[in-house]
Parts: C-alpha cells; sequence; structure tokens
C-alpha cells in the first residue's frame, strides 16, 4: 500500500473501519470507483471481506479499485501519515463540519463501523474529525452513503481547485 500511495502526487484514499455488512462493503467500493479513489484501505482481521454479494453490489469495482488489507489500521494510519497523507475521519461529536475541511491535500477518509462509528484506536489516528451536516431527524446515515457524500466533496474541491 505504501509503495502505491508514494507513486501519487495527491492520493485520496477510503479508510473502512471494520464494516461487517457486505452490501455496505460493495456499495462504498462502487462509490470509490465512482469517485475516482486510489485505493480501499480495511483492517484484515475485522469486518466483512470480498464475497460474491460484495462483488455483485460493487457492480465491478471490487476488481477496479485496489483494495488493501491491513494487520493492523492504527499502524497504517500512521504509516500514512508519514509519507504526507492527511487522516480525516467521520464523527457525529465533531465540532467541525465536513465543508469547512481542507479535502485538496493528499488524504485518507475513514469511516467507521455500522451503528457505532470510528473504534477509539482508530480515531486517535486521525489528524481531524469531521461530522457530515445533519438537519432532519435522523442521527445518522449509512456508511455507504456517508461514504459518497464525502468522497463526492473531496473529489468536488479538488476539481474546483483546477479550475473545472
Amino acid at each position: 500500500m505504501i509503495e502505491a500511495v508514494r507513486a501519487l502526487e495527491r492520493p485520496l484514499l477510503l479508510v473502512l473501519d471494520g464494516i461487517e455488512d457486505p452490501h455496505n462493503l460493495g456499495a462504498c467500493l462502487r462509490t470509490a470507483d465512482a469517485a475516482g479513489v486510489d485505493g480501499v484501505v480495511v483492517p484484515g482481521g475485522r469486518g466483512v471481506r470480498i464475497t460474491a454479494t460484495v462483488a455483485r453490489v460493487a457492480a465491478g469495482a471490487a476488481e477496479s479499485v485496489p483494495l488493501y488489507q491491513v494487520a493492523n489500521l492504527a499502524r497504517a494510519l500512521r504509516a500514512l501519515r508519514k509519507e504526507g497523507v492527511w487522516i480525516l475521519g467521520t464523527s457525529d461529536q465533531a465540532p467541525q463540519g465536513l465543508y469547512e475541511a481542507d479535502l485538496t491535500v493528499p488524504l485518507a477518509l475513514v469511516l467507521g463501523r455500522e451503528g457505532r462509528g470510528l473504534r477509539r484506536l482508530t480515531a486517535e489516528q486521525c489528524d481531524l474529525l469531521v461530522r457530515i451536516p445533519m438537519h432532519g431527524t435522523v442521527e445518522s446515515l449509512n456508511v455507504s452513503v456517508a461514504a459518497g457524500v464525502c468522497l463526492y466533496e473531496a473529489l468536488r474541491q479538488r476539481e474546483a481547485g483546477e479550475g473545472n
């Protein structure tokens, strides 16, 4: 993973902290592909693996998006930081909103498990925690929807910065 990141000028990675539902992983992979993500990072010992269900929901993205399974997610995030990648996590308790963050830098967007969010050790590795604005009555978004919101905000900012 680190070698691949070194080869990129401005990487955009999606980090999934223990996603358990195969439909969510498949949808996250599909969205990552659509948003042009350079890779998806998942912990090797936790969460769902690539299965037939994941592949079907991903609609080809399980083959097109590099998927990095790491033995220790906190250690992998530290290694990414050493390579100049900004680690941005999501939390409904974060004081800063997603749209206030600069997502044009080399970036790893970290999303937590369904119903539980980021694990403590994962959250501690984040350079910044942001919240997705919520104006209705529901308290949270599905993780694949949250991934879409975050990734497309990063894409919007990056394209705006390039004058597109």
